[in-house]
């Protein structure tokens, strides 16, 4: 290396290593410092700062170069790692091997970039190895649908307040019917991912058990056939606002209906599994292992889960 360029080099570093000490540098200051002008002090810094770039990239710690109005200099400002750890990264992809929420083909290539892009290289085959039984053994949904286009399409429509179009295969009877819909929310329940919103132009009294219910009606993303988001739009007031939040405490199975309460006697191992599943739900009284709850449910999702406890379960009113 030419002397010029070790001396770039060792100026470089000098500017780098004062950074890591939490040191503010001054163009002016560096320039007079190192006998050049304030312009190469401004290239090195922009050197500096695609080295971090590339750094963080690899390493997954985000070290920035950023301006301090306040002291007039330049300063790192050092962040934790941008990698999921080793622990977080384990959790979640057998979380999504246990949702059994995409063809294989997709799960198969979420898992691969989770583990290209989130995990350290020097990890990425620990990782691999503890979930590579559960890989082999995944199975697919049996609808076997590509879907995931239709979410981030949906997504947008939900964000700008997009009337959508659709054409839906019914669970009951296989038809194929039209709806025009105000999306409300994406939601992910038991295998499946779900649309929530209000229908338009459609005869109530005909097509529900209750015309009066005010809830939103929920649909299958994979049996959307068709989907088209139209130009226009629709508002609902602040006050009015759908929150998904509150909805998902209340619906069991993605069953939609009307708001009721349910009181029960429980007689099991796990009151807290109770309290998971519905997290709405309040112990009322307990006796030694009996327990009587209480909780506030959409429609007649509750049946199937009440049903499903067999005799821990006695339904009270």
């Amino acid at each position: 290396m030419s002397e010029e360029g070790l001396g770039k080099s060792n100026r470089v570093l000098a500017i780098y290593t004062k950074l890591m000490n939490g040191q503010i540098v001054k163009k002016a200051e560096e320039a007079e410092r190192f006998g050049v002008n304030v312009k190469s002090i401004q290239r090195d810094l922009e050197g500096i700062r695609a080295f971090l770039a590339e750094q963080s990239v690899q390493e997954g710690f985000r070290n920035e170069l950023v301006y301090d109005h306040y002291d007039k200099g330049y300063r790192l400002e050092k962040s934790s790692s941008v990698r999921l750890t080793n622990d977080e990264i384990l959790a979640v992809c057998k979380i999504l091997l246990d949702s059994r929420a995409f063809t294989k083909i997709e799960m198969m290539n979420i898992l691969d970039k989770l583990l290209v892009n989130c995990v350290p290289k020097k990890n990425q085959k620990l990782i691999s190895d503890l979930i590579a039984n559960e890989r082999f053994h995944y199975i697919e949904p049996q609808h076997k649908r590509v879907f995931l286009d239709k979410i981030m399409t949906i997504g947008q429509a939900i964000r700008e307040c997009r009337v959508i179009q659709i054409r839906y295969t019914k669970m009951k009877d296989k038809t194929t019917v039209e709806r025009k819909l105000e999306p409300l929310a994406i939601m992910f329940s038991e295998y499946y991912f779900y649309l929530v919103g209000f229908i338009e132009g459609i005869d109530k009294e005909k097509a529900f058990e209750n015309a009066d219910d005010p809830f939103p009606t929920i649909y299958r993303v994979d049996r959307i056939e068709e989907l088209k988001v139209t130009g226009e739009h629709f508002k609902i007031p602040y006050a009015d606002r759908f929150e998904e939040g509150e909805f998902r405490k209340r619906v069991q199975f993605m069953y939609g209906g009307k708001l009721q309460k349910v009181k029960f006697e429980y007689i099991g191992e796990s009151i807290e599994a109770v309290l998971d599943r519905l997290p709405t739900a309040k112990v009322l009284s307990e006796e030694v292992g009996k327990y009587v709850v209480q909780a506030e449910v959409f429609g007649k999702g509750i049946d199937m889960w009440l049903r499903s406890q067999g005799e821990k379960v006695r339904v009270i009113k």
